[in-house]
This record gives structure tokens, sequence and C-alpha cells, in this order.
């Protein structure tokens, strides 16, 4: 009986941890001073836990093409601000403003996303950071 107990107590603490070790900070990935801005077209879209991903093909000061990765909220943060997993698919044009990783890799924490298409502009992030309209 005892030892059920103990193996009982152990799965439970690491159920606890393992959500905690798998999020980061956003100060620890991204830097808030080096905003961003493209547009581009989207070439894949994951509607993923714990953060959603666009990814773009947009075009540099120099015109090359190069491939970004976006950052997201999760999808359920998402669906409150209005976005599905049909919202974007491959070869739309979108525009998005966010903030550039610290490494300086060519991935960014979304915050806005506007569909060419119709001009609608999505908020991306937590709902705590939602830009003030």
């Amino acid at each position: 009986m005892k030892s059920t107990l103990v193996v009982l107590v152990a799965a439970g603490l690491l159920l606890l941890v393992r959500p905690a070790t798998a999020h980061h900070s956003f100060a620890a990935e991204f830097d808030a001073n080096k905003p961003v801005k493209l547009t581009g077209a989207v070439t894949k879209y994951e509607w993923t836990n714990p953060h959603a991903w666009i990814y773009i093909d947009a075009k540099d000061e120099s015109g090359n093409v190069a491939n970004w990765g976006f950052e997201l909220a999760a999808a359920s943060g998402l669906m409150r601000q209005g976005w599905t997993r049909l919202t974007l698919k491959a070869g739309d044009i979108v525009t998005i403003e966010g903030t550039r990783a610290k490494n300086g890799s060519n991935n960014a924490n979304a915050q806005t996303v506007t569909l060419a298409s119709t001009g609608k502009r999505l908020f991306a992030g937590a709902n705590d950071q939602a830009p003030q309209q």
C-alpha cells in the first residue's frame, strides 16, 4: 500500500513539473527593442500548442527571399482573437509585425498579422499583451 502511494505521488509530481519546463519567457527569446515588419507569402501555418507558428517567404533589403518563422499565441488564445485553423493557407500574402529573436535568426514573435486579401488585422499575441487600438 505504501509503495503504491509513493508511486502515485511521484507520478503526480512529474505531471506538475513537465508543463513548467515546456514554456519559455518572451524576454528569454525575443528582443523587445528589435521590432520587425515583413510582408510575404505564407509557406506554412502550424496550428499547434504551446504556440502556433506562421512561416513566410519575405524579401530583405537586398531583394533576397528568406523564410521567416513567427511564433503566435496558443491556439486557444488565438481562437479568442478570431483565428481558426483555416485562417491562413500556403500562398496567402500577409504583413506581420512583431519582435525579432535575440539570436539573430529569421524567427520572431508576432504581434499582429494583416491579411492582404481583406485588410483584416488579427492580433497574434497573448491576451494580456493586446495592442491598444
